[in-house]
């Protein structure tokens, strides 16, 4: 996929430790004709929900200016994007996805704030507490920061057989539609139904995983002129090789749908599909049914 290089005034990007201070979320409603309609209704992209590792999430969320900041660094946006190619994907990836999103918001007249990027290597401190790099990247709605190791592409590629740098805008992508989630406040709601009734917590935390991956393909929908031949495939690879049931049986366990948390391999191909497709973040509904 063929990104503009970044303005460094664009994006927020930060090395290290995470943190900061919680921001209480707005936007309640609907984003109105053509934006995103917000649905009344363990994991993310490839690790352990951050949420759960402090409790009620929302807590922290409704809470301003109660967690401890984190030094800041005074390295500059470029100085930290040209840590290398994969630092520089993403920090490419992250300037188009707020130029995609930011115009969608301000169209339904919704307030937007960017995410900030956290780039870091084995341990961290986010806003939701502290993580490893086994963990994979993930999103932090406590401080609206995606976190990510680099290091962690690689393991997706000798791994997994996801390679590609597709593959990796994917991951990128998807963790900035859990973004999308909180400021929408989808996030919170489906938090307060888990805690409401552990018996849906999996099936709703499913529809989470689908949803931010309909978004990752709206984004790239958005820009298909930017799209290169094998993109969507490997795309397509990538969202096969994270299905819950490809992970347990090459995990050599059997495949237990009712544990799923991220949904099956066909399921998040059909939705990163669906947002390729359309382009379309209406199309991306994952709890229309529970409405009927």
């Amino acid at each position: 996929m063929r990104l503009n290089q970044f303005d460094p005034r664009s994006i927020k990007v930060r090395r290290g430790s995470g943190g900061g201070g919680g921001t209480a979320l707005g936007g309640a409603g609907s984003l109105g004709c053509g934006g995103i309609v917000i649905v009344l209704i363990g994991s993310l992209v490839f690790g352990v929900d951050p949420g759960q590792m402090v409790g009620l999430v929302e807590g922290v969320q409704q809470t301003t200016g109660q967690q401890q900041q984190a030094p800041a660094s005074n390295e500059s946006a470029m100085e930290i994007c040209d840590d290398n190619q994969y630092a520089m994907e993403g920090c490419n990836a992250l300037a188009s996805l707020n130029q995609t999103w930011e115009p969608i918001f301000a169209a339904s007249n919704v307030a937007f704030e960017q995410p900030t990027l956290n780039y870091y290597s084995g341990r961290v401190t986010s806003g939701c507490g502290a993580a490893s790099s086994a963990m994979g990247p993930f999103y932090c709605p406590a401080d609206m920061g995606i976190y990510i190791d680099t290091s962690f592409f690689d393991v997706m590629h000798r791994q997994m057989g996801a390679g590609g740098d597709f593959a990796r805008y994917y991951v990128m992508a998807h963790e900035y539609g859990h973004h999308i989630q909180t400021l929408t406040g989808v996030s919170q709601q489906v938090r307060q139904m888990q805690q409401r009734d552990a018996r849906l917590a999996n099936q709703l935390q499913v529809r989470m995983e689908l949803q931010a991956d309909c978004y990752a393909g709206v984004w790239a929908g958005r820009n298909r002129n930017l799209i290169e031949p094998g993109d969507f495939e490997e795309g397509m690879t990538a969202a096969a090789a994270i299905g819950d049931d490809t992970l347990m049986r090459n995990a050599g366990q059997a495949v237990q749908p009712e544990s799923f948390t991220h949904g099956s391999s066909a399921q998040r191909m059909e939705w990163l599909r669906r947002g390729i497709q359309t382009g379309d973040e209406n199309q991306c509904d994952t709890f229309a049914d529970l409405r009927r």
